[in-house]
């Protein structure tokens, strides 16, 4: 996909994000003109602008959007805003305000996700996603993944994510070791994805197989380790990068 050109996107006094020129105008009509100054590589929102109000601003730009049909898939679902610390990594620590997920990439801002690797001594259980998802319907994806949602923590998001979408009991589930964390950028086409990736993987018992319960994944499959590397171009970009992480950390 070819890139289109991002502004930096800031308020609160800091970087929140990048935007593209097509989100500009929803913002103009929201916040008006006078709360913002727009230079070619930036748009600054007003610093007397607080959080809460900056929220419901954006709130509403992205209803707007939603009703123009630039933001398909609306979940009702929020993510949190954080803040960045001076190496530009979130800082949990210091959450600023919570936006509808789907809205994310039309601001270009930092999202939160976990994604699990469910691998036996053989291979690893990959699953394929829903035709009905809003993003990347059928592509092969890890056992396991989903978005942290406003005020939910990561484990608690591993935890949720393999019952819902692989069938596995709590007992099981909490054996997942946490395996680190990755980041991914790119260009899309509603938008600047940004997200931070949590990662962790299960060892499953060679006789289990999982089962979806939410309706978000077609099927699972078993692949050999050899045959894993064959199928990384047909993964979501996301899992592909964290099935590579796992390959890499276990000397595969």
């Amino acid at each position: 996909m070819t890139a289109k050109p991002l502004r930096r996107f800031i308020a609160l006094n800091q970087t929140l994000g990048w935007m593209e020129d097509s989100s500009l105008p929803f913002l103009q009509a929201t916040l008006g003109s006078a709360a913002m100054q727009i230079s070619d590589n930036a748009i600054c929102v007003n610093a007397g602008l607080d959080a809460k109000t900056l929220e419901a601003q954006l709130e509403h730009a992205a209803i707007k959007m939603r009703g123009a049909g630039w933001i398909k898939g609306w979940r009702n679902e929020r993510y949190t805003v954080f803040a960045s610390d001076q190496a530009g990594d979130l800082d949990l620590s210091q959450p600023l305000f919570e936006l509808e997920r789907a809205a994310f990439r039309r601001f270009g801002l930092t999202s939160r996700a976990v994604h699990i690797n469910g691998y036996t001594r053989s291979g690893l259980w990959i699953a394929q996603r829903a035709c009905s998802k809003a993003i990347d319907p059928d592509k092969l994806d890890n056992l396991a993944a989903g978005g942290i949602s406003a005020g939910e923590k990561a484990w608690d998001c591993v935890i949720r994510e393999l019952a819902e979408e692989a069938g596995i009991p709590a007992q099981l589930a909490s054996r997942a070791v946490s395996s680190g964390s990755l980041r991914t950028t790119r260009a899309e086409a509603d938008g600047w994805h940004d997200e931070v990736i949590y990662t962790y993987d299960l060892l499953l018992p060679e006789d289990f197989g999982p089962q979806n319960t939410d309706g978000e994944v077609a099927g699972f499959q078993h692949f050999s380790f050899d045959q894993i590397r064959l199928i990384l171009p047909k993964m979501t970009l996301d899992a592909a990068a964290v099935t590579q992480a796992f390959l890499k950390q276990h000397h595969i």
